[in-house]
């Protein structure tokens, strides 16, 4: 592999490694926020995060880390909305249904985005790929999966969801190649349609699901101190979750995403001391084998390199095939780590995704 490889190699395990540390990282403390503060308006509190994210890239803007590249206004702002209304429309489906039929939502992502993918973008998943992904749905949900409930309202809500989570993140791929832009300055771009969309709809969708007043609500210094600590650690999630998709490509954010799920239940359970079972053990162990594997096919799949291919093209040639663990990965995680958004994203920095 040429030096243009191995630096685009080097590049996306640096995205996966934060995607899964800040991931996991904002779940803990959301778990904290919600589960023993009580303060439980996710979708106001998402709205904050993308806030200071996009605060937070101006500033950066203004230090000249990265370059603003203004594309087609339409398509940033549509694709702003979007990201905002699926976010919303989770939220909504976690609160319609069950947390079992919840997470057999998020299940759904992946086989739909694959779907998508091969119908309007003729991408080819070969067998064994199609069957590891088959092998870590059917682990994730082993170790998640708890009750069924269904209702005609909660069901359509979470068709939405899905629909509208998988087109916003293969919009996030098809952006950042079709304009050549980088996932910073996507996001810098998107950050605002985003926050104000849930900002307008966030105090309503919550007081509904909640039965409390998001302004009402008693801020001590504890729960300040948290929802500073998660605003913070959104900037991260957002950067890597654009960085991701943008690298690899929205499947591979998927199964890093369940990959993120069960280490979320590890760390629960040794750090929180929440119930862990059998059954949870099974299922972490069986996605596990289903992410090796589709990492394996990822990377024997994938077609060679050029080496003399210039720094610009390699940027925006896409890379389906990129493994969620690449050798140097491997290599590296003899002596490191990873973690989750409670899965819970789709949008990963969704605190309601702690409850899962």
């Amino acid at each position: 592999m040429g030096v243009t490889g191995e630096k685009f190699q080097l590049g996306t395990v640096g995205a996966l490694s934060l995607s899964v540390v800040s991931s996991v990282s904002i779940v803990i403390c959301n778990k904290a926020l919600m589960s023993s503060l009580g303060f439980n308006f996710a979708t106001t509190l998402t709205s904050w995060h993308l806030l200071v994210t996009f605060c937070s890239l101006h500033v950066a803007l203004c230090m000249k880390l990265f370059e603003h590249k203004p594309f087609d206004a339409r398509t940033v702002m549509g694709f702003g909305v979007l990201n905002g209304i699926s976010i919303g429309l989770l939220n909504l489906s976690l609160g319609f249904n069950s947390v079992g039929f919840y997470q057999m939502t998020k299940l759904a992502i992946i086989p739909c985005t694959v779907i998508l993918e091969t119908l309007f973008f003729r991408k080819k998943f070969s067998r064994n790929i199609q069957l590891s992904l088959s092998v870590l749905l059917f682990g994730v949900g082993v170790a998640t999966v708890t009750d069924l409930q269904l209702n005609a309202v909660g069901s359509v809500l979470s068709l939405l969801a899905i629909i509208t989570t998988c087109i916003a993140q293969i919009m996030t791929n098809t952006i950042q190649k079709k304009f050549k832009v980088s996932s910073t300055q996507l996001l810098y771009q998107s950050c605002p349609y985003q926050a104000l969309t849930l900002f307008i709809v966030g105090p309503f969708l919550d007081g509904f699901l909640t039965n409390q007043n998001v302004f009402a609500f008693d801020y001590t210094s504890q729960v300040v101190f948290f929802i500073v600590m998660s605003c913070l650690i959104s900037v991260s999630v957002n950067f890597s979750t654009f960085l991701v998709i943008g690298k690899t490509s929205p499947v591979t954010y998927q199964v890093l995403g369940h990959l993120k799920t069960c280490l979320v239940l590890a760390f629960g359970y040794v750090l929180l001391h929440d119930p862990f079972s059998w059954r949870n053990i099974l299922g972490i162990l069986i996605a596990v084998i289903g992410m090796v594997s589709y990492s394996y096919f990822c990377t024997k799949e994938a077609p060679p390199k050029p080496t003399e291919a210039s720094p610009q093209l390699n940027q925006v040639k896409e890379s389906e095939s990129d493994p969620l663990i690449s050798d140097s990965l491997s290599t590296a995680e003899n002596g490191g780590n990873a973690g989750d958004d409670e899965a819970l994203k789709v949008p990963m920095w969704s605190s309601k995704y702690s409850k899962a």
